[in-house]
């Protein structure tokens, strides 16, 4: 084993994802697709239009590179979410790099799903995403992270990520937020996160967000907070692993979005 491998003896993923989608027929249906490397994507079957984004290589490591694009047309309705956790894993060679933008064109919806990403000890990522609203698009975002796999004894001591997720309307911003976690960000470190490893926020950008707020604090419980204003509700969940995380957080978008989760979701 290498403890200092040269970067050109390591073999390093690279994956594009560019989708578009139209409303065609009464729903909403794939119009183009090109996916090159190790990002993919399926669309099971069944009701509703689903996307599922997956990366083959198995996770993230110093000097990947994947980036994703997708647009949809008006009046569309998108579900887009991930076959599994990504996970992103010691890196000797700098950073991974993950862009993702998504367009929402008027009076279409996006779902926008992910499920979590699990951070290894001395994960180093950079991660921007960006859902670009037009005109009365709404959108409903959730974003997880977990600070290693609690049931296999992992304990993270040393990271570098910048996770940075912005929602625009028109182009001006409507919510950022620019994520910065390194070693006195840790359990154990400066900011202890209450002694949590698992955390998520929730997005909803749409008129009626506040009117929403009574109906998402009492999903929430005691596992997180939110709050409204200027057309969007924001949630925060903590908790000491990921599993009673999901939990929680399956009941909050329950409780904000008509219909069953994405099916990658289902237990």
């Amino acid at each position: 084993m290498l403890d200092n491998p040269s970067p050109l003896s390591l073999p390093r993923a690279h994956g594009v994802l560019r989708a578009g989608f139209a409303y065609s027929g009464d729903e909403t249906r794939l119009a183009r697709l090109h996916q090159a490397g190790s990002t993919k994507a399926m669309l099971p079957p069944g009701a509703g239009c689903e996307l599922v984004m997956l990366n083959t290589s198995g996770g993230l490591t110093g000097g990947d590179r994947m980036q994703i694009s997708v647009t949809q047309d008006p009046g569309t309705h998108l579900t887009a979410t991930t076959q599994t956790a990504e996970r992103a894993y010691r890196s000797v060679t700098g950073q991974a790099h993950v862009t993702a933008r998504y367009e929402v064109a008027d009076a279409a919806h996006l779902d926008l799903l992910p499920q979590e990403t699990i951070l290894f000890d001395r994960a180093a990522l950079l991660r921007e995403q960006e859902i670009a609203l037009t005109g009365t698009a709404t959108c409903l975002w959730a974003e997880t992270l977990i600070l290693g796999r609690a049931a296999m004894g992992e304990v993270v001591t040393r990271l570098d990520v910048n996770d940075r997720r912005r929602v625009t309307r028109d182009g001006r911003p409507v919510f950022i937020e620019n994520l910065r976690l390194d070693d006195a960000l840790l359990p154990g470190g400066l900011a202890t996160l209450a002694g949590c490893r698992a955390f998520a926020t929730l997005v909803l950008v749409a008129p009626d967000a506040a009117d929403r707020l009574g109906t998402a604090r009492a999903a929430l419980g005691d596992a997180g907070a939110a709050s409204a204003f200027d057309g969007k509700l924001v949630a925060r969940l903590m908790a000491g692993d990921g599993w009673p995380l999901r939990q929680a957080l399956m009941r909050l978008i329950r409780a904000l979005r008509p219909g069953p989760l994405p099916r990658v979701w289902q237990i």
